[in-house]
């Protein structure tokens, strides 16, 4: 019986396993990265673990509600425009995106029907 190896035996990028630079850089981040098509458009997608969202709070642009520090979530931003367009999303929004109506802003005073 020979020892258990700890390293994969192909140290090439090739196989199901293999990232990209992108993807291994989010690991930093408690998470993974992908890319996924949205309003005719390439978005990423990280995924963040609640541990790197300590000290933290977003408004989530799905809900309008706040993401409390600690919480994982989801940040995406359109690939074209880079990561200056980021926004934090609750996971359930971020998965319900497709099928929310645009939300009609009203003032404060407005009724609700």
């Amino acid at each position: 019986m020979s020892p258990r190896r700890n390293r994969p035996k192909d140290d090439g990028r090739s196989g199901p396993s293999a990232r990209s630079a992108d993807e291994d850089r989010s690991g930093r981040y408690g998470g993974w990265q992908s890319s996924e098509p949205w309003r005719g458009e390439e978005w990423s997608v990280r995924h963040v673990a609640g541990a790197s969202a300590a000290g933290k709070t977003y408004r989530c642009p799905g809900c309008e509600q706040m993401i409390p520090s600690g919480v994982p979530h989801v940040v995406a931003w359109p690939e074209h425009s880079g990561v200056d367009e980021r926004r934090h999303w609750h996971k359930a929004c971020w998965n319900a995106k497709d099928r929310r109506t645009t939300r009609v802003q009203r003032s404060r005073n407005a009724p609700r029907f």
